[in-house]
Order: structure tokens, then C-alpha cells, then sequence
């Protein structure tokens, strides 16, 4: 099977790029299973329902988050009801949603999604790497395709975690920094790897925000308000191929599709 994993999308930009250019590369890729991170879709911080809404008519099987997924107060109830609308597994108990969803090709293959965050120079979170532990003894032994979204700063910390789940799961994809990185690889257990998928919109800006207000930030160190860039709009993410009988990766292709659209 083929699983389509959509990194970071930001903003209205990220939105229309999705919107415009996931159904073709379902198609052009016979995807079976698409899992979308949209922790920045509202304005670049969070999500809401009418941003959601949009993505309606997609086919998407699983969304994961991050750490802005707290920044808009609507998604509390979100993680209450929508399925397939993950947050970190690794937060403490008492929180709204779940970081595992459980979903289906249309073949009927059964898909685990884990979405975990880091700790280095991010939140005092719950280890990812015992929290992944917990949630796989607790899997269904059936279930071998297992896709892992680890939204972390730091790239030490996500090649620790892709090594330290090598064989277990199907694939460790990292989000969070926006930037895409080229060292997609198999390891050798049978886990499908990359270090940062990157992000889906604007990459004329710094991390898909106007580069004005983030050199304002950096140069006066005052906070200012950062706002969604809007030029050079692209959509990035990987394709993983996974023998779905042991749930060991065959391959994995980034790709960093320009959207003409834009």
C-alpha cells in the first residue's frame, strides 16, 4: 500500500494549495491512505472548524497536529468530536482528544496513526520515546501499517526517535520546523524515515510568515505579530510504499510541488 503524508499546512495559502493540488497527487500516486499535519491551518497558528470545513470533500484519512493545536480555543471541542483530529499523545492526561487514530483503506488494510512532540526546546512533555512504547503494546497485534508524526524542533531528537523505533513502525516522519530535508531513507529494520517533511504554503517569506515581521522580531527582539506570507506556494510531503502483510516500508520519495494555482 501507499501512504501520502501532507506536511505543515499554513495558513490560506497551504489551504487552497492542499485543496487544489492532494486530489491529483492521490491519483497520480494511487494513494491508498493520506494523513495531513494541520496545526497551522488558521492563520498559521491552529485550526477551527471553518478551516476544517474545508478540506471536507478531501480525501483525507487522519490530521495531526502539534503544539499549536491549543492556540485556537474552538479546538477543544474539535478534539472531542472529530475523529480523526489528532494532538500530541504525549500531553498529560486530562486533556481533550487522542493521539492515535485507527482507519482504513479502501481495500480494508487498517492504518495506525501516532502523533507525538518533542521535548527538546519544546513543552516539558511526557517522553516520546516511552510514550510510543506504551501505545504500541497497546495496539492491535493485527494492525502492521503504523505511521508515526513526530513534531519536534530538534533533528537529533527525531533521527533518535526513527532509530529507536526502527522495525516497529512503518514510517517516522517529522514536522514543526517547516524546512524540508533530503535524508529520506529506509532503516534498516524496515522503517521509512525523513527528518522534516516541510511545510505546505508560502515559501517566498521565513517559515511561510512575512519576512518583515519575523526580522522585526529578530533585530528589536519585541514581539510583533507575524502574518502568513503569500508567494511561492508549494506542497510538501512524502510518499511511503509499505508491504502491508509485515508493515515494513519498501521506500519512501519526498516530493515539493509548486502550486500554479497560487
Amino acid at each position: 500500500m501507499k501512504l501520502l503524508f501532507v506536511g505543515d499546512v499554513i495558513g490560506k495559502p497551504g489551504r487552497q494549495a492542499l485543496k487544489r493540488l492532494l486530489p491529483r497527487l492521490v491519483d497520480e500516486h494511487n494513494a491508498d491512505y493520506v494523513v495531513v499535519n494541520v496545526e497551522n491551518m488558521a492563520g498559521g497558528f491552529g485550526v477551527t472548524p471553518e478551516t476544517l470545513a474545508e478540506l471536507d470533500d478531501l480525501p483525507i484519512h487522519a490530521l495531526t497536529t502539534g503544539n499549536h493545536v491549543w492556540d485556537k480555543k474552538e479546538v477543544l471541542d474539535m478534539l472531542e468530536h472529530e475523529p480523526r483530529l489528532l494532538r500530541p499523545a504525549n500531553y498529560p492526561d486530562g486533556n481533550p482528544g487522542r493521539g492515535v487514530h485507527i482507519g482504513e483503506t479502501s481495500a480494508g488494510v487498517r492504518v495506525a496513526t501516532i502523533n507525538l512532540e518533542g521535548q527538546v526546546f519544546m513543552k516539558n512533555l511526557d517522553s516520546p520515546f516511552r510514550v510510543a512504547d506504551r501505545l504500541l503494546a497497546d495496539l492491535d497485534s493485527r494492525i502492521k501499517v503504523v505511521f508515526v508524526d513526530f513534531h519536534a524542533e530538534a533533528t537529533s531528537e527525531k533521527q533518535a526517535l526513527g532509530v529507536y523505533l526502527d522495525g516497529r513502525v512503518s514510517a517516522v516522519v517529522g514536522t514543526h520546523t517547516h524546512v524540508p530535508n533530503a535524508d529520506h531513507r529506509v532503516l534498516p529494520q524496515g522503517t521509512a524515515f525523513l527528518t522534516d517533511a516541510g511545510m505546505t504554503g508560502p515559501y517566498e517569506g521565513v517559515i511561510g510568515f512575512r519576512s518583515d515581521r519575523v526580522l522585526q522580531r529578530f533585530l528589536t527582539q519585541a514581539p510583533a505579530a507575524f502574518e502568513v506570507a503569500k508567494r511561492d506556494v508549494r506542497l510538501a510531503g512524502v510518499l511511503i510504499d509499505i508491504d502491508e502483510a509485515t508493515g515494513r516500508a519498501r521506500g519512501i520519495d519526498r516530493f515539493l510541488v509548486p502550486d500554479a494555482g497560487a
